[in-house]
């Protein structure tokens, strides 16, 4: 048996010197280098007791070396389990207990609070820096340049990604190899990326975005990247004449189109813009396309699915749809209630099938079993319709799942944190429509009797029990939550009442 997902990439590799990716410290790490360090991480994850389906569980800052050990997982054996760099510990020891890794990495100036917590969970602890540093690059550096890679087939583990829960709870999404290796070589063949191609990889390494779509993408072709710690607009603009292919969410655009340096020349080496992880408003669509002449391509995922859907390359790029169904997914619109599949045009639950759709939530059989349909149709929480030229339209989250800056925050967790607060008697959290972040986190508070807690006092108590990029960008303060006859807070007549919030003159 052959390593599923690594022989896949090797397979597609040019030769050994060529460029796999230009760190933005100005390294050039060639295809040859990427195997040698993978593997001396390989063996090192195997001297610190790693075995096959062993987690190991990775919360570093952005490098190469991140990526060499997303590879040298693989190679090992091992299931990635790719951490937010800005989970708390509140957080972390969440899933270090419920994931039960082998080893946990995390960075230099991290290892006493973190340590504490994976030692408690029965995990080793290694470090990797954002330079490349640590002890487990150390014990690397010894290690042969060569690996025997683990025996893995196609629907063995290859990655745990953390997702929202519907009770506030975080869900471990299970990966298979083939999970990720048919969605990336589906990819590769829609968007005809080649050995020639050269991508801006501007994207975090701890979301399926950045490490599964546009990582997997690139070594599947036996691409390039310039890759970059960060997303600096400024930079991004400076970099495009050098690159064919940029992949972003919609932040990055809206950001993009503030700098002046921004026009049709400087993108004219570009082949494919992409755009994903939250919706793109049709306005930027329009507005990027008006000043750079190309249309940006959006598509359609998910944590569990990765990639189900897409815009054609060739083709009408429709704005505000997110394409078709990918070659081998299967794509329908169901009633949300009894599951019977509805006319096009209809707004319904989207739920798809397909090899790409993971093998189920870690050490949830019965929210597996709930989340999907008994023909194997996964339950995506996503309501959409399909248009009559077959275009997929999301209209709404069945779930009330938050989508701000590409990142998906439950507001069951948030008001979970705000409630326990002194000087609270209950919130409601809700996605309001934002020009910059998709949506904005926004809490809708009543204040205990006799309270005067404040707004920043708010945002300050939940500040080391959550990731900041899950926190409120406004609180507002109300007298009563208004509730249906059943008692549930009526989300739906918040997010009416306040979805000027943002783009209004005063916000």
């Amino acid at each position: 048996m052959s390593n599923h997902l690594f022989d896949a990439f090797r397979a597609r590799m040019p030769a050994p010197g060529r460029l796999l990716m230009e760190a933005e410290d100005g390294r050039s790490i060639s295809y040859g280098e990427m195997l040698a360090r993978s593997a001396q991480l390989a063996h090192a994850l195997s001297q610190l007791g790693v075995e096959a389906g062993d987690r190991v569980a990775v919360q570093v800052e952005k490098s190469p070396e991140a990526i060499f050990l997303y590879l040298a997982c693989l190679r090992a054996g091992a299931i990635f389990l790719p951490l937010n760099t800005a989970y708390t510990l509140t957080e972390l020891d969440y899933f270090f207990r419920d994931a039960e890794p082998r080893l946990v990495v995390c960075d230099p100036a991290r290892a006493g609070e973190i340590g504490a917590l994976a030692q408690a969970s029965g995990a080793a602890v290694a470090t990797l820096g954002s330079k490349g540093e640590g002890s487990l690059t150390d014990r690397a550096s010894e290690e042969a340049v060569d690996f025997h890679d683990v025996a893995r087939g196609p629907d063995d583990l290859a990655a745990i990604l953390y997702t929202s829960g519907t009770t506030g709870r975080s869900k471990g999404a299970m990966l298979s190899h083939e999970n990720l290796a048919s969605n990336a070589r589906v990819l590769v063949d829609l968007w005809r990326f080649t050995a020639a191609d050269v991508l801006i990889h501007a994207l975090p390494v701890f979301h399926t975005h950045g490490l599964f779509v546009a990582t997997n993408v690139v070594l599947m072709a036996g691409a390039s990247m310039l890759f970059e710690t960060k997303f600096d607009p400024a930079r991004i603009v400076s970099l495009l004449p050098r690159a064919t292919a940029l992949m972003g969410v919609p932040t990055f655009y809206v950001r993009l189109l503030q700098q002046d340096g921004l026009n049709r020349q400087a993108a004219k080496n570009i082949r494919l813009f992409i755009s994903g992880s939250a919706p793109l408003l049709a306005e930027t669509h329009r507005a990027w396309r008006e000043r750079t002449g190309h249309a940006i391509l959006e598509r359609y995922g998910m944590t569990e699915t990765n990639m189900n859907t897409s815009n054609p390359y060739e083709g009408e790029r429709r704005a505000g749809t997110v394409g078709f169904p990918l070659p081998g997914v299967s794509l329908r619109i169901a009633d949300p209630d009894g599951g019977e599949t509805l006319a096009r045009g209809e707004v319904g639950m989207i739920e798809v099938k397909g090899p790409n759709v993971f093998c189920g939530y870690w050490h949830m059989p019965e929210k597996t079993r709930a989340e999907f349909r008994d023909d194997g149709f996964f339950i995506t929480g996503d309501l959409g319709l399909i248009d009559a030229d077959g275009y997929v339209h999301i209209v709404g989250r069945g779930k009330d799942l938050i989508i701000s800056g590409g990142y998906n925050i439950y507001p069951k967790e948030v008001e979970s944190e705000i409630d326990a607060l002194p000087g609270v008697a209950e919130s409601a959290v809700i996605g309001v429509a934002h020009p910059d972040f998709g949506e904005g986190v926004t809490a809708v508070v009543v204040r205990a009797p006799g309270s005067t807690i404040s707004a920043a006092g708010i945002v300050e108590a939940i500040a080391g029990r959550l990731a900041r990029y899950k926190h409120p960008k406004r609180v507002v303060f109300v007298d009563e939550l208004p509730r249906n006859t059943m008692g549930k807070v009526q989300k739906n007549l918040l997010r009416e009442a306040y979805r000027d919030l943002y783009t209004s003159k005063a916000g």
